[in-house]
């Protein structure tokens, strides 16, 4: 069969196509974003109490998730481990009650799946983080077993912050061009 410039266009735009459809994670970041519970798309108005501008200061040196109620707070731990300490509004531990956690890290084509026990009244991850510094996550949280997960998406830079003294993911500083950081978000 002869295939002409148009025709071999078409034929590559369809190959392409299928290929990404046929991926199973191809819409998990579109998909995710439209369900309910995801945190992305969280109403935080609603809840009462106390001003998000005004987020308590981690009492561990990571990372506040204010997408949860109560709030959390994720430390990457010495040996890799994740671990999530719930907080009332002043920034106190709140021992976990009836929360869970389940965490996908690294890349897609090795991740590591985590489930999270608790102890002391955390939750702590039952694997250590793969190796690297600039780790792909993806969080879910409950809050009573029969809520929805809630899906946290984030990447764990693991490289120490340079105007302050938290790792990347966990780092409050607002960095401009001018002070040497540009190139990534926080």
């Amino acid at each position: 069969m002869k295939l002409n410039k148009k025709n071999n266009t078409l034929l590559a735009i369809g190959i392409t196509s299928l290929a990404y459809l046929s991926s199973p994670l191809a819409f998990a970041d579109e998909h995710d974003h439209a369900k309910e519970g995801t945190a992305e798309h969280a109403d935080h108005d609603d809840h009462e109490g106390h001003d998000h501008a005004k987020v308590p200061a981690s009492p561990n040196g990571g990372r506040i998730l204010t997408e949860i109620e109560p709030h959390a707070e994720l430390l990457v731990t010495e040996n890799r481990k994740l671990q999530i300490t719930f907080l009332d509004d002043e920034g106190k531990k709140v021992a976990v009650d009836q929360q869970s956690a389940s965490a996908h890290t690294g890349q897609r084509s090795a991740p590591v799946r985590m489930t999270f026990e608790v102890k002391d009244g955390i939750l702590i991850s039952d694997k250590a983080l793969p190796k690297g510094m600039n780790i792909p996550a993806i969080l879910q949280v409950k809050i009573t077993p029969e809520a929805k997960s809630l899906t946290i998406r984030l990447n764990l830079n693991l490289e120490n912050c340079p105007t302050c003294d938290y790792l990347e993911y966990a780092c409050t500083c607002d960095h401009t061009a001018e002070d040497g950081h540009e190139g990534h978000d926080h």
